[in-house]
C-alpha cells in the first residue's frame, strides 16, 4: 500500500469541511506543527506549518509508548517474552535490591495497560542518574499491579528496555526490520537515548508526521500490508480494544473512554495515540480515517486536546461518507491556505510609540531566581532583541514585532541525543514572536522547535524608571532559569 494525495470530495468530505476545521483550531491559537487526514490510501489534506516540512523528523513524545507495545508484540510472536511474565524477569542484577514486592510482582501486560504498581510517578530527569532502569526499583510501590490505572511513564520506557534486552538491538531498528522499512517507514527515523543506554521509550521517537500515519495505517490493518501479515492480528486486536477502564473519576472527557496497550481508546471505538504537546494519530476504524497532527500547545493541552476532539469529531468524522462532486472553487481555497499555513506567532499591526522611550536602556534588576543582573530591549522597526546577562552571562534574544524570528535559543548546554544529559555547546532552535498586550506591557513568545520542543512567556511591564518581570515556561527539564518574577530600575 502507498498512500496519494487526493481532494476531499474524492475521498467522501467537502473541501469546505476540512478548511473550516483547520482555520478553527488556527483560530484558537493552536501551536500546529502539520496536520494529515487519511481514509485507506487516500491523503485528503496534508499541511505544514511553515517551518516545518513533510521531512522534518519531529519529537513524538508518548506517542512513542504505542510504538513499543507494538514492538513487545513483534517480540512475543519472536517467542522472546510472553505477556505474562513478571519484568523482574528481565533485570537480573536489580532483584535484590527491589524495595517493595509490588514492584516485582508486576507483569509486562500490567505494564501495556497501565495498571503498574506505581501511582505518583518517578521524576527520573531530577535525579541526575545514570542508569534509568534501576530507578524505577527503587520506588515504593502503591497498589497491586493489575488493579488500577494510573498513568505510569517510566513503566513503558521499562517495556521498552525489555524489547532491547531481548532482542539486543533499539527497539526502533528491531521494528524496521520486523516490518516498518517494508512498509515505508523512513530509514532515518531514530529515538533518544536516556542515561544507561536503553531509547527514551515512552517519550523519544523522532519521526515525519508521514511516518506516523504509516505506523497508525499499520495497526489499523492490525499488522497486514499489500496481503502480507506481519506480525500478530490477536495481539494488535488486544492492543487497540479497552483493556482497562480509565475513568478514575467522575469526569468526563475524550481521554476516559478506556486504554489498550499503551494506546488509548477513542469514541466510536476508535483509538488514538497520544503524545505531550498535542501528537496525535486519531484512528477511526468505522471509517477508515485517520487523523495526524503535531503540535506544540504544552500548557494549554486541557483546553486544546477538548477542543480538536470536538471539532475533529463534529466537522470531519461525522461527515465523511462517500465520494462526492468536486468542488474545484473550495478545493483550491483549501490548498490556498494549506501553503500559506505559518506557525503562530504573536500580532502586532500598529507599532508602539513606547518603544522609543525605553529602546537600549539598561535596567538593573534586584536578586531573582532568573539570576538575571540587567536588560536591555532594542526595536528597530519591526524587529526587537532581548539583551540580558545570566548566570551563563551575557545573552541576546531576537524577536519580531508580530511575527516569528527564527534562530538559536541564547541557552546553552541543554540536552540532545541523551535526555536529561547536558550536551556543551548544543543551542536549541526558536521562534520568537511579539506583541504589547498595554501600553507599556510587552509580551515574548519563545517557541523551542528542535529535538526538544518548548514554550516560554516573557512579560515586561514599565512604570516610570522601573520594570517588572514575569517569565514562565512550559517544557520537559529545560527552561528552568527562564521562571520567576523580577524588577529593576533604568540606569541610563
Amino acid at each position: 500500500m502507498y498512500f496519494k494525495n487526493v481532494s476531499p470530495e474524492s475521498a467522501g468530505i467537502s473541501s469546505k469541511h476540512v478548511l473550516d476545521f483547520v482555520k478553527t483550531l488556527d483560530s484558537y491559537s493552536f501551536c500546529t506543527h502539520s496536520i494529515i487526514m487519511a481514509r485507506g490510501d487516500k491523503i485528503f489534506a496534508e499541511i505544514y506549518y511553515k517551518p516545518f516540512h513533510k521531512d522534518f523528523k519531529h519529537r513524538m513524545y508518548s506517542v512513542s509508548k504505542s510504538f513499543v507495545a507494538v514492538a513487545l508484540g513483534m517480540a512475543a510472536d519472536d517467542g522472546l517474552l510472553s505477556l505474562d511474565d513478571k519484568m523482574i524477569k528481565y533485570f537480573p542484577e536489580h532483584s535484590q535490591k527491589i524495595n517493595s514486592s509490588l514492584i516485582k510482582d508486576a507483569t509486562i501486560k500490567d505494564l501495556l495497560t497501565m495498571q503498574t504498581a506505581i501511582e505518583n510517578g518517578i521524576a527520573w530527569f531530577s535525579l541526575n542518574t545514570d542508569d534509568r532502569t534501576e530507578v524505577y526499583f527503587r520506588k515504593d510501590g502503591e497498589k497491586i499491579p493489575g488493579t488500577i490505572f494510573s498513568y505510569d511513564s517510566p513503566g513503558s520506557y521499562m517495556l521498552c528496555a525489555i524489547v532491547e534486552r531481548v532482542t539486543g538491538k533499539p527497539f526502533l531498528e528491531y521494528m524496521k526490520e520486523k516490518a516498518l522499512s517494508e512498509i515505508g517507514f523512513s530509514d532515518d527515523t531514530y529515538c533518544i537515548k536516556t542515561p544507561g543506554g536503553h531509547s527514551f521509550g515512552d517519550s523519544g521517537v523522532m519521526c515525519s508526521s508521514r511516518d506516523l500515519l504509516t505506523f497508525a495505517r499499520f495497526v489499523m490493518n492490525k499488522g497486514e500490508w499489500n496481503g502480507k501479515q506481519y506480525m500478530s492480528r490477536e495481539f494488535l486486536e488486544d492492543a487497540t480494544k479497552k483493556q482497562v477502564s480509565n475513568a478514575n473519576t467522575t469526569e468526563v472527557t475524550y481521554g476516559t473512554y478506556g486504554y489498550g496497550y499503551q494506546i488509548w481508546k477513542a469514541p466510536r471505538d476508535g483509538f488514538a495515540f497520544v503524545g505531550m504537546g498535542d501528537q496525535f494519530a486519531i484512528c477511526d476504524p468505522e471509517t477508515d480515517f485517520i487523523f495526524i497532527i503535531t503540535s506544540d500547545n504544552q500548557g494549554s493541552s486541557p483546553s486544546t486536546r477538548a477542543i480538536l476532539y470536538h471539532e475533529l469529531y463534529k466537522t470531519i468524522v461525522a461527515n465523511l461518507g462517500e465520494a462526492i462532486t468536486e468542488n474545484k472553487e473550495a478545493h483550491s481555497a483549501l490548498l490556498k491556505y494549506s501553503e500559506n499555513a505559518e506557525l503562530f506567532s504573536l500580532r502586532q499591526e500598529e507599532p508602539n510609540p513606547f518603544e522609543a522611550q525605553i529602546s537600549g536602556k539598561t535596567y538593573k534588576l534586584d536578586s531573582n531566581p532568573m539570576k538575571i543582573e540587567h536588560i536591555k530591549l532594542c526595536f528597530d522597526g519591526k524587529k526587537g532583541t532581548l539583551c540580558y546577562k545570566n548566570a551563563q552571562g551575557e545573552k541576546e534574544l531576537k524577536f519580531g514585532l508580530g511575527y516569528n524570528e527564527f534562530g538559536k535559543f541564547p541557552q546553552e548546554g541543554y540536552s540532545d541525543m541523551v535526555a536529561g544529559k547536558s550536551a556543551p555547546g548544543n543551542y536549541y532552535d526558536c521562534a520568537c514572536s511579539a506583541d504589547w498586550i498595554e501600553d507599556k506591557k510587552l509580551r515574548i513568545k519563545v517557541q523551542i522547535i528542535d529535538t526538544y520542543f518548548g514554550n516560554a512567556c516573557f512579560v515586561f511591564s514599565f512604570k516610570d524608571n522601573g520594570v517588572s518581570l514575569l517569565m514562565s515556561k512550559t517544557a520537559e527539564y529545560f527552561l528552568g532559569e527562564y521562571e520567576g518574577i523580577a524588577y529593576g530600575y533604568c540606569q541610563d
